[in-house]
């Protein structure tokens, strides 16, 4: 991850646990506070961001970086059990995509 790309990533980070956190009546229902425990990169733009509650309990979000356009910076969501065997299969599609579409990179298809 670069070095730069890194630095928005704990900025914003900081600002997902203070708008999660017990100062915001809006988002937390559980009037809890969240703060980082860990930020751990998973590519050059994505990690997962391990936040601690009041509670001792932790949260995990996945953050993702979109490098252009109007929605370019961090984004995030707290993927279920659901979202995570979506994303496993998810996965070797993806895979026979980009098998497909590597031959289309030469001129002599």
């Amino acid at each position: 991850m670069k070095k730069e790309t890194a630095r928005e990533l704990n900025e914003f980070a900081k600002e997902v646990a203070q708008r999660f956190s017990k100062t915001n009546r809006e988002q937390n229902w559980q009037n809890e506070t969240f703060t980082i425990k860990e930020i751990i990169p998973t590519s050059d733009q994505t990690a997962c961001v391990i936040f601690k509650k009041d509670s001792g309990k932790l949260a995990a979000f996945f953050f993702y970086y979109i490098p252009n356009g109007y929605s370019k910076g961090w984004r995030y969501f707290v993927p279920t059990d659901t979202h995570i065997t979506g994303m496993r299969a998810f996965e070797w599609f993806k895979m026979q995509v980009e098998r497909t579409n590597f031959k289309h990179n030469f001129d002599e298809v």
